[in-house]
């Protein structure tokens, strides 16, 4: 160890120590050694973090190298291995805290109960609140190949109160123009789809997993979609509705985070907090390949029914 790396370990310890109330090492005696590995079992931890949090190199077994400390200390004291142990985990980054994991496993249990992770906001306080998310998406610089290419930013519409929220891929070219979520040629057909549901476009809520529109209309990238995933998680726990309809791909990679296909994950009610999830092929898919309308419909007519409301009539409606 350098010089100048000892002085700084050393005045950390002291600094430790006097803060313990410890003003002084007593001189070996009968119970000193117990008394002193001891201390350092209760307090190695916080002496290694502070070590660890100074701008010098890594400082190595320190409580081993300490002259008076080493000599204090029997081998087969349980302070010793204690202290190598620690000594040799010290890092830059520190371990989280207890409070934070069990929060987090907190949040694993609720999610696998199906609820949602906050309460239900009052009408007022929930219209509010996606009015200021989306003000933070309009502010947003996260994707720059996206942001200086993008006309509007596209947020959500429909009811707050909606049971059902569509959930799309990205903008186009003309959601990017009017700034709306599905209102060109895969929008319309998706009118079609809730019409022949039985369902109105003002009643359910529409969003996107990406708020701005890829260039070309490309395949939105992993890092595209976490950079959107705290606003469109904000936006499905603000609406907190009872059933999602994920279109297309990139839709069940945003919500389920998988990477299964849409036909292996369609024909089944899937979750995601406290909503159940139904997977089906995106309006544009069904735009390229028309056979696929028979799929999805049935698809819808599994959500109508899970619903309680009443199945339409013949598939008509998604020709």
């Amino acid at each position: 160890m350098h010089r100048n790396q000892w002085k700084t370990a050393t005045e950390q310890l002291l600094k430790h120590w006097q803060r313990s109330g410890i003003s002084h090492i007593p001189a070996n005696s009968p119970g000193s050694d117990s008394k002193t590995a001891e201390w350092m079992s209760e307090n190695a931890t916080f002496v290694f973090e502070e070590m660890s949090s100074t701008e010098t190199a890594p400082l190595g077994p320190v409580v081993t190298q300490v002259p008076h400390l080493a000599s204090s200390v029997k081998e087969n004291s349980p302070a010793v291995p204690l202290a190598t142990k620690m000594a040799a985990s010290v890092a830059p980054a520190r371990a989280p805290k207890p409070a934070i994991a069990e929060k987090s496993l907190d949040m694993e249990k609720s999610l696998e109960k199906g609820k949602w992770n906050t309460k239900e906001l009052p009408p007022s306080e929930r219209e509010s609140f996606l009015h200021t998310l989306n003000e933070q998406v309009n502010a947003c610089r996260k994707c720059e190949e996206i942001v200086c290419r993008r006309q509007r930013t596209v947020f959500g519409t429909g009811s707050l109160n909606a049971r059902v929220a569509m959930f799309g891929e990205a903008p186009g070219a003309e959601e990017d123009r009017v700034g709306e979520p599905f209102v060109g040629a895969a929008g319309q057909l998706l009118d079609k789809i809730l019409a022949a549901s039985g369902l109105k476009r003002p009643e359910v809520y529409i969003l996107n997993a990406l708020k701005c529109r890829p260039p070309n209309n490309r395949t939105p990238t992993e890092t595209e979609i976490e950079n959107c995933r705290p606003f469109f998680e904000a936006q499905l726990e603000a609406i907190q509705p009872e059933y999602i309809v994920c279109w297309g791909s990139v839709a069940v990679r945003a919500v389920l985070k998988s990477t299964e296909s849409v036909g292996r994950l369609r024909g089944t009610f899937h979750a995601f907090r406290g909503a159940k999830v139904m997977v089906t092929y995106h309006p544009a898919y069904l735009l390229r390949n028309p056979d696929a309308k028979r799929l999805t419909w049935e698809d819808m007519k599994m959500l109508i029914k899970e619903m309680g409301l009443q199945i339409p009539g013949p598939s008509t409606g998604t020709q």
